[in-house]
This record gives C-alpha cells, structure tokens and sequence, in this order.
C-alpha cells in the first residue's frame, strides 16, 4: 500500500514539472513569437518609410526634369538652343528632319509618344535647313536622323528607319526599343528580342557608333540618302 501511494506521489510530482516545464516553453515561446512579430511590424515601417522617400525622391526628380523641357517633343528653333539643351539634360534625342520629308512625320508621331512616356529624356527636333553648321560637323547626310546625346556626347545615331525594322510601318514599341539599345531611356523590355524580330522581311542589325563631341568629328552612315 505504501509502495503504491509513493508511486501515485512520484508520478503527480513528474506530471506537475512537466506542466511546469511546458507552461516555461509555451511562455518562452509566446515570447519569440511576439519578439519576431514586433521585428516584422518594425521591418514593415522602416521598408515603408524608404518607398516614400524613394518616391518623394522620384517625383522631385521628375519635376526638375519637366522643369527642363522633358516630358515633351518639341522644337528649337536653331542650333544655338541645341548646345543649351543639351548641356542642361543628361539625355537628349534630337530629330534632324525636314519638312518635305514624309519619313520625319513618320517620326514625329512615335517620338511625341515615346517623349510623354519616358520623361528621363528630352525630345527635341530640329529642322536642318536652320542648323547648317550643327549638321556639318555631326556630319548629318540621311533625313531623318537622330542624334542620341548622353553627358554633351553624341553616344549613337538612328539613321533612316533601317534600325527600325526597314520599314515605314514600324511600330513605336520597336522605336523605345532602340531607344534602350543606345541606353538613352529606361527601357524595361528584353534588349536581346527586338520587337520586330519574328518579322523576317525586316532587318535586324545594327550598328553602335563609338562616343563622339556634339562638336563633331566623323560620322559615316551606310544608309542610302533619302
């Protein structure tokens, strides 16, 4: 009878430690788990707190550049304004066209589309009858051209529509896209699939020209005269 009551004691004691070695753990528990909880609210609110500022930041930066032009295809009147354009913005997409060209109202329509939707480069266009020094020394020889300026140098040119799918029906996707190639805007498609690539009547390559000042130095096209 003793021995059987010593054994009911044992195992009320064992059974009262192990409720209170599992009411600590749940304790402990409960405690890591708020713990984490309150990381994760402070994380939440610090990761807020950056997307605002980030976005406070952008749109500062937006409006210095719509400040400076941006946002807009429009036209300067003469080469004066073109070194002044260009030495104010970081990226610059300069049409060289003429009126009695069909081909620059072409482009005309897709850089007014092109120039509302990446307000991180300036549009401009310039009619080349105006600018006869200026297309001299960027040795502008085929209507339409553009000149893509980046930091005051001319980084590329798109000569003609060859680069645009050889085609007068190219599409502006396809115009944003060369734009990327040259790195002149933020382009978030896939370089490496031009939009025109399943088109094989079109052509698809080419050509990047090497850094030059706005001030000239060569410029060769293999584009045939309009």
């Amino acid at each position: 009878m003793a021995a059987d009551t010593s054994v009911d004691i044992f195992a009320k004691v064992m059974e009262n430690q192990l409720l209170q070695t599992a009411k600590i753990m749940e304790e402990q528990l409960d405690a890591e788990l708020e713990k984490l909880d309150k990381i994760d609210e402070d994380e939440m609110d610090r990761l807020k707190e950056r997307r605002l500022e980030a976005l406070k930041k952008a749109q500062q930066q937006k409006q210095e550049w719509l400040s400076k032009g941006h946002g807009e295809y429009r036209e300067i009147p003469s080469e004066r304004e073109f070194f002044q354009e260009v030495k104010e913005s970081k990226n610059v997409v300069c049409h060289f066209y003429k009126d009695s060209t069909f081909r620059c109202k072409i482009l005309d329509k897709h850089l007014a589309v092109v120039a509302k939707k990446h307000v991180e480069t300036k549009f401009l266009k310039l009619n080349v009858e105006k600018a006869p020094f200026l297309c001299e020394r960027l040795r502008i020889k085929v209507i339409p051209t553009l000149a893509l300026v980046k930091d005051g140098k001319t980084k590329d040119y798109i000569v003609g529509f060859t680069d645009l799918g050889n085609t007068d029906e190219f599409t502006t996707e396809t115009l944003e896209w060369r734009l990327g190639c040259a790195g002149i805007i933020n382009y978030s498609g896939n370089l490496m699939e031009p939009p025109f690539q399943n088109q094989k009547k079109y052509g698809t390559q080419f050509t990047m020209l090497e850094k030059k000042t706005i001030r000239g130095k060569k410029y060769d096209s293999d584009s045939d005269d309009d």
